[in-house]
């Protein structure tokens, strides 16, 4: 690996990893940390080029995330934990897990997404205007902006009956007003099996802007596999 990843390492039990969306860095999931430490060692990761985790050399893709996961989890000796990732971190372990199903306990997806088509078209239409003005940056931060903006108008590409492979528990959640409509989300639940599916009021954010439904529903999830 060309570079290390910054985490934040909390609580006891089986290994869980936090993996945040888009511009984030671990401290999304704030408002989670404390209440999934009682349960499980957490492990609140920077991905590449977010938060404290430097950019590297290597190419700034979900795919090369996913793979970036799979050499922390060897530095850090998890022979397999728990994934849970908000947006592109749901996108990262769904890509993680079809890569490395051995690797993978349970999965939450709290606001992933297939393919750029599962996005708002208005949202993607903004991102699309301010990418074209930017996208030529060599240098700094509208570089570093370009970049992620990239992500979200060309990653991932997951096609639906890929996720039949995914035989890990996994529960599907998202808010009643996110940027992902109720049918991509559904299909995603609809096509890994045995999935479950919960919506929480609120938007894309919702772990941060309702922390304690959210936890509650990923509690009785955990509970529900005996994690």
């Amino acid at each position: 690996m060309d570079i290390s990843l910054y985490f934040e390492q909390c609580g006891r039990g089986e290994p869980l990893l936090l993996l945040h969306g888009n511009g984030d860095d671990h401290g999304f999931f704030c408002g989670q940390i404390k209440r999934l430490s009682d349960r499980f060692t957490v492990y609140a990761v920077d991905t590449r080029g977010h938060g404290q985790s430097p950019m590297g050399k290597k190419p700034f893709t979900l795919s090369q995330f996913a793979d970036d996961l799979k050499d922390f989890m060897e530095e850090q000796r998890i022979e397999k934990a728990h994934l849970l990732g908000a947006s592109d971190g749901a996108n990262i372990a769904m890509l993680f897990t079809l890569r490395y199903p051995e690797r993978v306990s349970s999965l939450v997806l709290n606001s992933g997404n297939l393919d750029p088509s599962g996005l708002e078209p208005s949202f993607v239409d903004e991102i699309a205007k301010r990418y074209e003005t930017i996208r030529e940056a060599e240098t700094g931060e509208e570089r570093h902006e370009a970049g992620l903006l990239r992500l979200m108008l060309f990653e991932p590409q997951i096609r639906p009956e890929e996720l039949s492979a995914i035989r890990a528990p996994t529960l599907v959640i998202a808010g009643d007003h996110d940027l992902i409509p109720a049918a991509h989300t559904r299909l995603i639940a609809e096509r890994i099996p045995n999935a479950k599916l919960v919506f929480l009021p609120g938007t894309h954010a919702v772990a941060e802007e309702a922390p304690e439904a959210f936890n509650d529903a990923v509690s009785v999830f955990y509970d529900g596999i005996g994690a």
